[in-house]
């Protein structure tokens, strides 16, 4: 049975770069995704899924005033919708890029990243062409079949997002960007057992990054591994942003618990009743 995870603003930003999209790692790619694995201004080195609320906060403002000032200038306007989105305001991170979609009706950097911010607000389909017209079939760049990939997970098309992962991984052989989206493409389908498996391949890559890192604490943390991911998450968080995380894991298991438990109770009273007539 797939795991549902809740969209409450404290699962949001319980590891945020798993949960948008499994298809967080590849998206923005094909040359200015250094916007979400890297610092977004001279004045901060973290990479932007580290930040605390305040600092998003901060980063969001100075992005927007800047953006005010020249909408049409691509990195700002990518790096804007970046922070936006990872502050929850996915609704105007989508107004962005739209606008720089307009702008840059071809560049594949700004259709990548278009489609990230759909996939975002849940319009996969729109998504979907986007990415796709920003690939170029003759020259397949990995990021963007990834990203693929991703969406089509997101539309429950598992066999086919695998197949394209396994592409990307022709492409980039252990990206693990790449293995961290097939891991996260068993957890969504809810084998943990699986996702572990390649999540901790991915994190063991020389150039895996915070993200994939923190997708493995999720798939450890769901299967009741608390301290375990805990360890995991704290390479990276802060211990107050690691152990909130394994806090809300807790809240959200149980609370899974509980209702698999109600859903049980109302099967026996069907089939009791069923036996009785």
């Amino acid at each position: 049975m797939p795991i549902t995870l809740p969209a409450s603003a404290t699962g949001k930003r319980l590891l945020t770069a798993a949960f948008v999209a499994v298809l967080a790692v590849g998206v923005a790619g094909c040359g200015t995704d250094r916007m979400s694995t890297g610092s977004i201004g001279r004045t901060s080195g973290k990479p932007v899924e580290l930040m605390s609320s305040g600092e998003l906060r901060d980063a969001t403002a100075r992005l927007g005033q800047s953006y005010a000032s020249n909408p049409t200038d691509k990195n700002i306007a990518l790096k804007y919708a970046t922070v936006l989105q990872m502050n929850g305001d996915a609704d105007q991170s989508l107004a962005v890029m739209r606008k720089l979609a307009i702008s840059y009706p071809k560049d594949r950097d700004v259709l990548a990243a278009y489609g990230k911010a759909l996939a975002a607000n849940g319009q996969f389909e729109p998504a979907l062409d986007a990415v796709r017209r920003a690939q170029t079939p003759e020259y397949p760049d990995w990021r963007l079949v990834s990203a693929e990939g991703a969406i089509l997970d997101q539309l429950g098309q598992r066999d086919e997002a695998r197949q394209l992962y396994r592409k990307a991984q022709d492409l980039k052989p252990n990206e693990p960007s790449i293995l961290s989206n097939l891991g996260m493409s068993y957890l969504l389908e809810g084998d943990l057992r699986t996702a572990e498996t390649y999540l901790r391949s991915a994190s063991s890559q020389p150039n895996a990054d915070s993200r994939v890192r923190q997708n493995l604490a999720l798939a450890v943390g769901l299967q009741g591994r608390f301290d375990e991911a805990e360890k995991i998450a704290s390479q990276e968080l802060s211990p107050e942003q690691a152990q909130a995380n394994v806090a809300y894991l807790r809240q959200m298991l149980s609370q899974q618990n509980a209702w698999n438990q109600l859903k049980a109770q109302d099967k026996s009273k069907s089939q009791a009743a069923k036996a009785v007539n």
